[in-house]
């Protein structure tokens, strides 16, 4: 028998926000913005230019975040049923385990392969922690939101 789920579309809303929020903040300069363009080998006019351009990259990374933030909600509702888990620790440990099992992989391996960036350990450092936070923060505000 198919069961659908319900979804809680304000929390994967909220989720994916938070996720653009946090990208945002990882790289500003306040941050890892300053080191990361370092490694890039880019000098913040040329990142000002780039930025310019860059509107419907974020609208794009906007609806990608929405669709993470949508399979998420369902791999935390899966484990939760597996498991008998409360929301936000299978918040936690599923935006975990989808960072560790698909996204690190796959970073690693275009680092490996796709990048002749004599920096390339270090910008995977700065962009696959991005993404393991962001994913953890997603299933958080999913797991608090319900």
């Amino acid at each position: 028998m198919i069961r659908l789920i319900e979804v809680n579309y304000i929390s994967v809303l909220a989720a994916a926000i938070a996720y653009m929020v946090l990208g945002f903040l990882w790289y500003s300069p306040s941050l890892l913005g300053k080191p990361w363009m370092k490694l890039r080998g880019l000098n913040s006019s040329e990142l000002k230019a780039e930025q310019a351009k860059m509107g419907p990259l974020y609208g794009l990374t906007f609806v990608v975040s929405l669709l993470t933030a949508y399979i998420l909600y369902h791999v935390m509702i899966m484990s939760m049923a597996f498991f008998g888990t409360d929301r936000v620790t299978t918040g936690l440990t599923s935006g975990f385990w989808m960072w560790l099992g698909f996204v690190m992989p796959t970073q690693t391996g275009n680092a490996i392969f796709g990048s002749d960036n004599k920096n390339k350990w270090q910008l995977l450092g700065i962009d696959t922690s991005y993404q393991l936070v962001g994913l953890m923060l997603m299933g958080l505000v999913m797991g608090y939101l319900g």
